[in-house]
């Protein structure tokens, strides 16, 4: 029986590494993202630097793991076979949940996870217990209830808290910098760098470095009791570097942004570990006590009292641990996409936003627009005017190419979120790292000006995503590991194995479907290099072949799914019309994103080639939007007349149309590959082509109108007779669609558009 659980145990450490790498992929936006969206530094640098904080938090740590041993249960009143379920329900139900918001590259707490994830565990485990109890033990006497309470205020005083500094911070550091910071500084940046500096490392001292392995309590003591002088000494001292780092033309911003990575990673990493290892080493620190001290008792019949002391976990352990955390952080593609999601919410410009909109987030940006049209009514004109100046961006110099928002909201979101978790952690409130570090970002881009009219609603119903996301983490937590536990605890050791190797499949599953999937269009190089290059003729070329695989995959998507369509319709395929109408909606959305980043793309380009190929490139992207369009309209009637069992599509119907389904299907195919190869050389002949398919398609639909008649199934001769006009809008779609593409890639044109030539 013992063997079964060493090997519990060592599955638990290999979970353990899943979940070291899960989980810095996901919370690598805490401290990456102001430096990354800022362009600091390069990314190389920016991961170095976050590697070494990473790295030296994770090892310097004291290895303290007392809220996996009995900060949410009581150990006292559990039997060994009870806690080991417990701990794996625990760290299984963390890898899946932790995996699947980095799937969908959502930041979430890795601490709330755990500790839902522990507090449903033990909660069923109580209750089970509890039910065949004869001892008089009471619910209070095995959970502590206090705890999940506590995470969840934390939740809220850390969203409200964060996002109010974080806009009121930046409005006030806008005015004091303004967007043309890098002029006249003067002794303002040594002011505000020794502030920034400061802030760390009373955050580092506080946060990061309280738990180190080397911070003894005497030391502790001392810096308790002499906060103050350490903070007055490194003002003076920060502010002499930086004032003479500024006259040396050396970006003190920068410095900052990079120093507050360094403690953010480091601060993380400290106080993080427990959420990823410490299940896992309590599960270690059970069985051995369990093999030293049974004395022949049997795993259920064993109580865990030896958990209720602190352990410190052993030096190589958390070496260990600091390896892997580096490894994941810089392989981790997961943690980028988490990461773009952040950026991606707080960026300064327009671009492709990531989220949809919500009649919540509408209804938000409605009334906050209404309440700001007030205070603005009330503030003297030359108020206004003199704020509208200290915001105004035209003429300001460029950042680094490619950056999300300017050096100013990166230090300020650095140094705000440090400092917030330093207050907070002295005050003893419950401030999550993760939240904080996302809601400043949030609120320093609102006030920044980043969320106008054009992207308010956007930006607040990807807040609310996310907002929303961290609440259904703890539920999903407590209710994946709930179940766990129900299953291994009337299913025994085979239960147990069970779910061990389903765990590995889904794992496994799940890396390689991620690795295989194609990243979104528009993250890959080229639409990198026409939204942020600054020369013309890189961005132009990069645009055209970027337009060009968008038209002749979609124009190619429609050729298959038209087929589909009417091969599933022909033979009652119900299932197959349901998957074309899903893949409709899906390559709808898809087109509206890739036009969207094309067309500021396309305002990018030099200013005569935007002025000939706009017309253009809109005639056949809006012809690629009606064709979708039309394809649904065909799609629906067949779906329905099929979901509803009425009379099928007869056989003289289907040989009938099966040659001009071919045709037009071919039609398609030449026109995906002409665009897509950039040779137009046959496309008068294509036009000619499907002209002439179009007046056989006129010709069938007077045929099905004058059969109407004499149809005995009416419902089945209108679905066929939709499909025959639809058809023929198909290729006029087609050929708009053709005749934009072969003048928006010409070489040479003219800057008219000729309305005559839409056919």
């Amino acid at each position: 029986m013992e063997w079964a659980y060493l090997c519990i145990v060592i599955f638990l450490f290999v979970l353990a590494t899943i979940d070291l790498t899960v989980g810095v992929s996901n919370d690598a936006v805490n401290f990456l993202s102001s430096a990354v969206g800022s362009k600091a530094a390069s990314l190389k640098v920016i991961l170095f630097i976050a590697a070494v904080g990473v790295f030296l938090g994770a090892s310097l740590s004291n290895g303290m793991m007392d809220i996996a041993r009995h900060g949410i249960f009581l150990p006292e009143h559990f039997y060994f076979s009870e806690v080991m379920c417990i701990f794996l329900a625990v760290v299984i139900s963390d890898v899946i949940l932790l995996d699947i918001f980095n799937t969908l590259g959502l930041p979430t707490s890795t601490t709330v996870s755990m500790v839902f994830e522990l507090l449903g565990a033990s909660c069923i485990m109580a209750l089970i217990k509890l039910a065949s109890d004869e001892t008089g033990l009471s619910m209070a006497d095995l959970i502590n209830t206090e705890k999940a309470l506590t995470v969840i205020i934390g939740i809220f005083l850390s969203v409200a808290i964060a996002f109010f500094f974080g806009t009121i911070v930046q409005w006030l550091s806008r005015l004091f910098f303004t967007y043309n910071y890098k002029k006249n500084l003067g002794k303002k940046i040594g002011l505000f760098g020794s502030v920034a500096a400061t802030s760390i490392i009373y955050f580092m001292l506080i946060k990061g470095l309280k738990g180190s392995s080397f911070m003894s309590a005497d030391l502790h003591t001392w810096i308790d009791e002499n906060v103050w002088m350490i903070l007055g000494i490194s003002f003076v001292f920060f502010f002499i570097v930086m004032q003479t780092l500024h006259w040396l033309k050396v970006n003190v911003f920068k410095v900052i942004v990079l120093m507050g990575t360094f403690s953010l990673a480091m601060a993380f990493a400290g106080n993080d570990l427990v959420n990823f290892i410490g299940v896992t080493l309590a599960g270690y620190s059970s069985y051995m006590d369990f093999s030293t001290n049974a004395n022949g008792l049997a795993p259920d019949q064993f109580l865990m009292t030896s958990l209720m002391a602190s352990a410190k976990t052993p030096v190589y352990f958390l070496i260990g641990a600091g390896v892997v955390m580096v490894f994941a952080l810089v392989t981790s593609k997961k943690a980028k996409k988490v990461l773009n999601t952040s950026i991606g919410l707080s960026r300064q410009d327009g671009g492709d936003e990531m989220f949809g909109t919500s009649s919540v987030a509408r209804n938000l940006v409605r009334t906050f627009s209404s309440m700001a049209e007030f205070v603005v009514s009330v503030v003297p004109d030359g108020a206004k005017a003199w704020i509208n100046k200290r915001f105004e961006q035209k003429g300001v110099e460029n950042e680094a190419d490619g950056a999300a928002f300017d050096l100013v909201r990166a230090s300020v979101n650095l140094v705000l979120a440090g400092l917030l978790i330093a207050v907070g952690t002295s005050l003893k409130l419950p401030l999550s790292t993760t939240y904080v570090s996302f809601m400043v970002a949030m609120g320093s881009s609102l006030a920044d000006r980043a969320w106008g009219r054009e992207s308010a609603v956007y930006r607040v119903t990807g807040v609310i995503s996310v907002v929303g996301g961290w609440f259904i983490t703890a539920g999903a937590a407590f209710v994946i590991a709930s179940v766990l536990v129900l299953i291994m605890n009337y299913g025994g050791l085979i239960a147990m194995g069970c779910l061990i190797l389903l765990t590995i499949f889904i794992v496994v599953r799940s890396h390689v479907q991620y690795t295989d999937k194609k990243e979104s269009d528009f993250s890959d190089e080229q639409v990198k290099i026409f939204l942020n290059s600054d020369n013309k003729e890189e961005v132009w070329d990069n645009l055209k072949s970027h337009t060009a695989g968008t038209l002749s995959r979609s124009i190619g998507f429609a050729a298959e799914t038209y087929k589909s369509m009417f091969e599933s319709f022909a033979s009652e395929n119900l299932k197959g019309l349901r998957r074309s109408s899903i893949k409709i909606l899906e390559e709808r959305a898809l087109l509206k994103k890739m036009r969207s980043v094309e067309t500021l793309g396309l305002r990018r380009v030099d200013r005569g080639v935007g002025y000939e190929r706009n017309a253009w490139y809109h005639l056949s992207s809006n012809s690629c939007v009606q064709i979708l369009n039309t394809l649904n309209r065909i799609c629906m009637p067949m779906k329905d007349h099929t979901d509803n069992n009425f009379t099928p599509l007869s056989e003289k119907y289907v040989e009938e149309f099966s040659p001009y389904c071919r045709n037009l299907y071919i039609v398609f195919e030449n026109i995906t590959q002409m665009i897509s190869s950039g040779d137009f050389s046959q496309a008068e002949r294509i036009s000619q082509e499907s002209k002439a398919l179009k007046k056989e398609f006129s010709n069938l639909r007077k045929l099905q109108t004058a059969r109407l008649q004499d149809e005995e199934s009416l419902k089945t001769a209108f679905v066929y007779l939709n499909l025959i006009q639809e058809s023929h809008e198909l290729l006029s779609e087609v050929r708009n669609a053709l005749r934009g593409s072969q003048k928006f890639f010409a070489e040479t044109l003219t800057p008219y558009f000729d309305e005559d030539e839409m056919v």
